[in-house]
């Protein structure tokens, strides 16, 4: 399988002062486009940020010419913008990949050192660490979250409850909630002036809309049909309406803003195409390979919408428009494959929760008309931790330096003057079971046997390799990852272990100040094993 291209034709002054400049070599390049943002007069942009989730990177038509999948509004964003082709996600799976988003920083850091939380999890962002929404709040933006959260909240308890905790509680510990009382800790208290949407997934109860920091409805019933788990449940919220009814609430939240003389950023966290692939009923067998194809198209058709809505509102030309995913795709992926001839990751091995490429690497395209060329590409290594320093150095904001610890500025990389070099110095990986891998260059190091994520039955030829200890690939030459060469360089092999073990101890990856990882109150098995290593 082969990637196409053609719907893209190709192409420390004080640090502390401005943390959004976050590696030396990439400085002068920020300071230049700086000055040259502060001597305008216009307002900084509209942003919005539409987050699909387990999209994969095989499944959009300009990424891949294999895809039975088309998926033309997303191409049109990429013939109208860049596309960035080696975007990456923090983590192989959900919340943490979220986490790291919002707040720039990687989410193994936080008492999260493997796994996703769950519908009756507590927060995972602390209420006092800086986000992009408060972050573009104090650049004068106004704010808005609308989907998926999946980042915890603060349930108001029955009374005598005792808190929600365990795995099962957190899952299923509804009948421990009183629905009827606000909710505390959740988008509101994290920068966002509006929310609407769920708490999880969609296959994760309680199955209910909250706004702001209230449910719309009490969930009094329990049910999993069309969900995933047994669970409480408002009964007016069907599942394949969801997608519908959330792209309304954006398009109504972009006319109002629209309206404003104030800037306005729009997180729009989608829940597909992750399961259960609830299509609404105009988009059933849209495509040849099934609901999962129907639901990657209907999630194009919200991409669509969001961009009919800003042209229809006279601010498609000022909006910086970004569409990317939380991580790979599904396993269910190697079932498509062998039934349709369509595999989601493209050429990339591994899916979600894998540290291998398709667990993590992501479709990134990005338009603003007023500043991004159209039809480029940048190649230029991302981890959307950057979008926190990025959108930082669009807002014309500083920021505390303790803050987007993990995040780079790729306002270059968008604008195109970036060139040949990259940004990051190095990206760290981590898959669902809390293991590490490293990006440095063309090399990867995956520190671990296999995936890191899922087992052997997921693995598309050559299993063998899951029995290596460590595996080096070649990203470059080996794009599949096929040929694990760590006992051929193990020079290399001792660099990226040596710089992620940097990276841990000094509690950010970028430049600044040592800071500290959140406490834990249990061993981190993880980070010893690479401690360990020489």
């Amino acid at each position: 399988m082969n990637l196409n291209w053609k719907c893209i034709n190709g192409t420390k002054q004080n640090i502390n002062s401005y943390p959004m400049l976050r590696n030396p070599l990439t400085v002068s390049l920020s300071l230049i486009l700086f000055c040259s943002f502060a001597q305008e007069a216009t307002k900084p942009p509209n942003i919005v940020l539409i987050f699909a989730d387990d999209l994969g990177y095989g499944d959009v038509s300009c990424l891949n010419s294999e895809s039975k999948i088309q998926t033309p509004a997303i191409d049109q964003v990429a013939e109208q913008g860049v596309t960035f082709t080696d975007a990456h996600t923090s983590s192989s799976v959900c919340t943490p990949s979220r986490y790291g988003l919002l707040t720039g920083r990687y989410a193994w850091r936080t008492y999260l050192k493997n796994g996703v939380l769950w519908g009756y999890s507590p927060p995972l962002i602390k209420t006092d660490r800086w986000t992009v929404a408060t972050m573009l709040k104090k650049a004068g933006y106004m704010t808005a979250c609308i989907g998926k959260w999946h980042l915890g909240l603060d349930w108001p308890l029955k009374k005598g409850e005792s808190p929600i905790k365990g795995f099962k509680e957190k899952v299923y510990g509804g009948d421990k909630v009183d629905f009827s009382k606000k909710i505390k800790n959740g988008p509101t208290s994290l920068g966002f002036d509006y929310f609407y949407g769920i708490s999880a997934s969609l296959d994760m109860p309680p199955y209910a809309f909250i706004e702001n920091d209230e449910m719309t409805n009490i969930p009094t019933v329990k049910r999993e049909d069309g969900f995933g788990r047994m669970g409480l449940s408002d009964v007016s919220l069907a599942p394949e309406d969801f997608l519908l009814q959330i792209t309304e609430k954006a398009r109504n939240v972009i006319k109002d803003y629209s309206s404003k003389k104030e800037p306005f950023f729009l997180y729009l966290p989608l829940p597909s195409p992750h399961t259960p692939l609830a299509v609404a009923e105009p988009f059933k067998n849209s495509s040849t390979i099934g609901p999962y194809g129907d639901y990657v198209i209907e999630t194009e058709w919200v991409v669509a919408e969001v961009m009919k809505t800003l042209k229809e509102n006279k601010v498609e030309e000022s909006t910086l428009l970004i569409i990317t995913s939380d991580n790979g795709p599904e396993t269910s992926m190697i079932n498509r494959k062998k039934e349709h001839n369509h595999y989601s990751a493209g050429i990339l091995r591994g899916c979600k929760r894998d540290n291998w490429e398709g667990g993590h690497r992501v479709p990134f395209f990005a338009k603003w008309p007023q500043k991004i060329t159209p039809g480029t590409t940048s190649h230029q290594v991302l981890c959307l931790t950057d979008l926190f320093s990025t959108f930082s150095a669009i807002a014309k904001i500083n920021v505390p330096d303790h803050v987007g610890e993990d995040s780079y500025n790729m306002l270059p990389a968008l604008l195109g003057v970036a060139g040949n070099q990259q940004i990051r110095e190095a990206t760290v990986h981590h898959s669902s079971q809390g293991k590490f891998a490293i990006r440095k260059g063309d090399w990867v190091l995956l520190l671990h046997p296999g995936s890191g994520g899922n087992d052997r039955k997921y693995i598309v030829n050559t299993p063998e390799i899951m029995d290596e200890p460590i595996a080096l690939y070649n990203i470059k030459n080996d794009p599949g990852q096929m040929h694990n060469s760590y006992k051929d360089h193990p020079e290399i092999v001792k660099d990226l272990t040596e710089t992620i073990k940097q990276y841990i101890n000094n509690g950010r990856s970028t430049i600044g100040p040592k800071l500290q990882n959140d406490p834990i109150k249990k061993e981190w098995k993880q980070k010893e094993s690479i401690m360990s290593m020489h």
